[in-house]
Formats: structure tokens, sequence, C-alpha cells
């Protein structure tokens, strides 16, 4: 859950999740979505990969991204539940 929860702190690499949400991208069309260059793109892609929020699909010589919403769904429940009701006579 903490490889997702850094990829999530940052605002490009939510805007890339965001921007995937509509469907499957290559790796151009998201860094054409940004104004930062390839290599500093290739690392949020990499921290999302690391994190398993997103498939990597090689097609030809694009790199085509998709969403892995369950993995997103799974984490933030996880997180969600650590805060339960056991937990609050812990305290």
């Amino acid at each position: 859950m903490s490889q997702v929860f850094k990829a999530l702190s940052d605002p490009t690499r939510r805007r890339v999740l965001q921007l995937l949400r509509k469907g499957p991208m290559t790796a151009g069309e998201i860094s054409d979505c940004f104004s930062v260059s390839k290599p500093t793109m290739s690392a949020h892609f990499a921290v999302l990969r690391e994190a398993d929020l997103v498939h990597v699909e090689k097609n030809g010589k694009s790199v085509v991204y998709h969403l892995k919403l369950s993995v997103l769904e799974d984490a933030l429940l996880g997180f969600v539940q650590s805060f339960g009701r056991d937990q609050e006579h812990e305290i």
C-alpha cells in the first residue's frame, strides 16, 4: 500500500491516472499532456508501474498504458479500513 500512496503523492502521476481512466494511452500521448521532459515522464511511469497502478503493453514501437483500477480501489479500501471502528478504541 505504501507504494500506491507514494505514486499518488505526486500531482503529475495523479493526472496520468485521471487520463487513463478514459482509456488506454500510449506513453507519447500521455507525455504530450505535460510540459516536462521525456526522462521525467519515464520516471513517473516507473513509479506507477512499481505501485502496480498501470499495466504496460508493447504495441510495435509504442508502449500503451492501462489503468489498473482494482489495485487503486484495493489500496484505498485498505487505507479506509485502517481507520475502522476497532482502531477507535485503541487510541
